[in-house]
């Protein structure tokens, strides 16, 4: 049975050129929003603005992260990437981690790898038991329309990469001395695990996408692509807010 990812068009690609073209009108665009979310050139504070990231290890998070903020006052925007949580991080619902990251009134937030790890990865490796990620789906429903009740604009995007484009970047940055610090032992162990992967990735998104916080899926076998259309979803969730 074919899932949501299956579903997605690979083959969407952009022209150098017409990255090029594209990233500077949105960027012209999504710097304009900001600072009218900012008060900045608005009388009042605009709703808060979170953007998390999840996606396959090598599918470009941090590219489109980067020229998503690019054109941004870095004064303006907080960019928070997370890892395994601490071992005093452990001794509390794992959810509270993530609050003091959140952007408030007027604020934005970027989040590399979020609470979606409960599902995910923490799902896949035994981290979690069955019973506390089985319940995660409600709890993390919950909290996400808590904070979109309260006013927040909030955007979740995975990136998708094949399995072949996996390993073709993994490959390239194994021998690239200035990116082979990204690749560690824990993403080839993580690749071995792919359809267990996969498995978890499809009701994540089939239990999380709601009403409030629905999944953007990006096809990210060209990076120029999906840089483009993260900019341009988040562009458009805006604009469609201050309308």
């Amino acid at each position: 049975m074919s899932g949501a990812l299956d579903a997605l068009d690979l083959t969407l690609k952009l022209s150098r050129e017409e990255e090029a073209e594209q990233l500077k009108a949105a960027q012209l665009r999504m710097l304009e929003l900001r600072l009218q979310l900012g008060g900045q050139t608005a009388k009042e504070l605009g709703p808060p603005l979170c953007v998390l990231f999840e996606g396959w290890d090598a599918s470009g998070k941090g590219g489109a992260i980067k020229r998503l903020v690019d054109g941004l006052d870095p004064r303006h925007v907080r960019v928070v990437q997370y890892a395994a949580p601490t071992p005093d991080e452990k001794r509390h619902q794992y959810l509270l981690r993530f609050g003091s990251a959140l952007p408030g009134w007027g604020g934005m937030a970027v989040l590399d790898r979020s609470w979606y790890g409960r599902v995910l990865v923490e799902r896949v490796e035994g981290f979690a038991t069955q019973a506390e990620w089985e319940r995660a789906y409600g709890e993390i429903n919950d909290y996400e329309r808590a904070l979109c009740e309260d006013g927040m604009i909030l955007l979740k995007f995975w990136l998708h990469v094949s399995a072949d484009e996996q390993l073709k970047r993994f490959k390239a940055r194994e021998k690239d001395p200035l990116k082979s610090w990204k690749l560690t032992d824990e993403d080839w162990r993580n690749r071995g695990k792919r359809a267990e992967y996969e498995t978890a990735i499809e009701e994540m998104v089939r239990r999380t996408s709601t009403d409030v916080a629905p999944w953007s899926l990006v096809p990210a076998e060209s990076k120029r692509y999906a840089r483009v259309a993260v900019l341009n979803t988040v562009i458009e969730a805006v604009e469609k807010r201050l309308a």
